[in-house]
């Protein structure tokens, strides 16, 4: 797929906030994402999807044919599940759990990675700089600070 714009990834909790709040900053991004704009490619991993579909069909298995029906309108690229060798090179960048969604990322050539877990902001920010090359932010931050830069390099 030709890269368009600005690439954000969008971890699960993103995803899952957005869309089971009919307000808030996962909604609001989600429903950006949806517009197809031409500076903003979406995108999530494989791995994110098994586990926002794997917490469905545990927690709320009717809502599974919504979020069936509603994620192609998101317009999400989706990056495949990344090698064991991938994982591998980006060792001690974060927990060993979160490492391949992190990888995920780098392999979509993410510029920006959205997570509502501070933790793991935290965890990457601490972590070895310039190992991951895109910007984190919490949903809030990406609206608020990363999206309107964004667009402001974009104008004509």
């Amino acid at each position: 797929m030709e890269k368009k714009g600005h690439r954000v990834f969008l971890d699960s909790n993103v995803i899952l906030s957005g869309l089971f709040s009919a307000t808030g900053a996962p909604r609001l991004i989600l429903d950006i994402l949806s517009l197809d704009l031409p500076v903003l490619t979406g995108l999530t991993g494989r791995l994110n999807l098994v586990e926002i579909e794997r917490n469905l069909e545990k927690k709320m298995p009717g809502a599974l044919p919504v979020y069936r029906r509603y994620l192609p309108k998101l317009n999400l690229e989706i990056v495949p599940l990344p090698s064991l060798e991938d994982v591998e090179r980006f060792e001690g960048a974060a927990d060993e759990k979160d490492l391949p969604v992190l990888v995920s990322a780098v392999n979509g050539r993410a510029d920006s990675f959205v997570t509502g877990d501070k933790k793991l902001i935290s965890l990457i920010s601490r972590g070895r700089k310039g190992v991951l090359p895109f910007k984190t932010a919490t949903p809030a931050e990406f609206l608020d600070k990363s999206l309107p830069e964004i667009l402001r390099k974009n104008r004509n």
